[in-house]
């Protein structure tokens, strides 16, 4: 089947569902590993290195306990493993034109360009979209090109380029735009991904 990638380890197909509070320490291990893998030469390596999992699992399990229809947060799980999770809201009020957010996407460095990402994107567009959203924002730090170019091929709209600081650190930020969900939940292989 088109887009579904498979664990080489066991040729079992990599599962995309909703997350559950029981995947908060996977998920901050994967945006910590995540951000030291793509992010050198960005942020300082100090921040970098002292990010907390156990910080970031806090953070994520506030987030998967929040009510229902606010936020969707979901995972890519090969066996037992979690090897990418995405997520996205509902922004109140609207920015640059959108009414929710893709807030989140990270996967295993060894998982990256298997079309995961794709699956888990597209996932958060048709959930959201489901609670009523017509626009997607997403944000990307300007320096990172494969990222840049994934939401490009997906056919996001660049919408704003402008300085902002991340904890005390100064950065450039990349706003896309999503102005057609269907598209962008077509050009993601669909539904078909979430089992």
């Amino acid at each position: 089947m088109a887009g579904v990638e498979t664990d080489g380890a066991t040729g079992a197909p990599a599962i995309v569902r909703a997350a559950t509070t029981t995947d908060a320490p996977a998920i901050a291990r994967v945006r910590i590993d995540a951000w030291r893998s793509t992010y050198r030469g960005m942020i300082p390596d100090a921040y970098l290195d002292g990010m907390s999992v156990d910080e970031s699992e806090s953070h994520w399990r506030r987030i998967l306990q929040a009510a229902p229809g606010r936020f969707s947060v979901f995972v890519a799980v090969e066996g037992e493993a979690v090897v990418g999770f995405a997520a996205g809201h509902m922004l109140e009020p609207p920015k640059l034109g959108c009414d929710a957010e893709l807030s989140a996407i990270y996967l295993r460095a060894d998982r990256r360009r298997t079309g995961i990402g794709r699956r888990l994107a597209g996932t958060v567009a048709a959930a959201q979209r489901g609670h009523g959203a017509t626009a997607l924002l997403t944000w990307v730090i300007a320096g990172n090109r494969p990222a840049r170019a994934f939401y490009e091929a997906l056919g996001a709209e660049l919408l704003v380029e402008q300085p902002f600081q991340w904890d005390g650190i100064d950065l450039v930020e990349t706003g896309y735009g999503f102005r057609d969900l269907d598209r962008l939940v077509a050009a993601c292989g669909g539904m078909a991904a979430l089992h």
